[in-house]
């Protein structure tokens, strides 16, 4: 865009609002011009589609105070024949551009006007890469260490630590070891993938995990010892007549973060035996004929016919 044009459109008259229209009436106005001229809705509208860029441009600077009072005190010198420099304290009225700045580029001026000019130094490029951690380094915390060459500099060792309690997909970040910049360098960020566990689960942060257990145990109850994530063991009571699918709290061995710990929860699955024979067989037998009375099924068949 030429320099000139940006004080030759008259914002407020694009948006539909007067030169004292609030910020809260301003954004009103756009996001109600907006979703009505927006492209997807407009299907390819060319007219549409340059009245929905000119729209956005008058809101980016009207609802920008800055931009907006500097637009103002600019369009108002316009208007009048005469601008002063930003840089100084003269008057030019009229007349050529080059003029009014010494032969340089008045687009530069007002882009630079609008905060678009030039910048201090910048910090270098953040970067990324990747790391797996096992389910336990993902409970307890870890400490990784990555050789990785950036910027095409020669490999370096950088050493991370990982806090205990990360969820798959977590990130850190270390500072200073991303690309270099006139401001120094920016952060390397780790994105983790956390390895599943062949016993072990997560809920939040609750541990869980499924205990197979016998027919017997789960009739005649039994005190059984299962193994948690930090390696010892806890025993765990089976009520006679445990049912399978049921779970069981162990408080406090679960993922300890952010001042709190959560709790171990057990699934109770209840192991049928696939083949039985001899005396294995005969008990079952007789089992089942001490039980004939009892109708497993009964109160099922009634809430089928309600």
């Amino acid at each position: 865009m030429a320099a000139k044009d940006l004080y030759e459109k008259d914002f407020y008259k694009i948006l539909g609002v007067s030169k004292s229209a609030t910020p809260d009436e301003i954004k009103k106005k756009y996001r109600t011009l907006a979703r009505e001229l927006h492209p997807d809705k407009t299907k390819g509208d060319a007219k549409r589609e340059e009245e929905f860029k000119a729209v956005s441009e008058a809101y980016d600077i009207l609802s920008d105070v800055k931009k907006k009072n500097e637009y103002d005190e600019a369009r108002s010198l316009f208007e009048r024949g005469g601008f002063r420099a930003p840089t100084g304290g003269q008057n030019f009225q009229g007349g050529d551009f080059g003029d009014m700045f010494g032969g340089g580029n008045p687009q530069d001026i007002f882009a630079n006007l609008f905060g678009g000019g030039r910048r201090g130094p910048r910090k270098g490029q953040d970067l990324q890469t990747e790391s797996k951690i096992s389910f336990r380094e993902s409970v307890f915390g870890t400490t990784l260490e990555l050789r990785l060459s950036i910027d095409g500099t020669p490999a370096q060792n950088i050493t991370a630590r990982v806090p205990a309690g990360v969820n798959d997909g977590a990130k850190i970040r270390v500072k200073g070891k991303g690309a270099n910049g006139e401001a120094g360098p920016g952060d390397l960020f780790i994105l983790l993938h956390v390895k599943p566990h062949p016993i072990f689960s997560r809920k939040g942060e609750h541990i869980t995990m499924t205990l197979p257990v016998t027919f017997t145990e789960a009739a005649l109850g039994a005190d059984i010892k299962v193994p948690t994530i930090a390696g010892d063991d806890v025993t765990v009571r089976l009520a006679p007549g445990t049912s399978n699918g049921r779970v069981l709290r162990v408080k406090g061995r679960g993922i300890s973060k952010n001042g709190t710990t959560g709790d171990l929860l057990v699934t109770v699955e209840v192991q049928v035996p696939r083949h039985t024979e001899g005396k294995a067989e005969e008990a079952l037998k007789a089992f089942a004929e001490a039980t004939a009375h009892e109708d497993v099924r009964a109160e099922f068949i009634a809430k089928a016919s309600q």
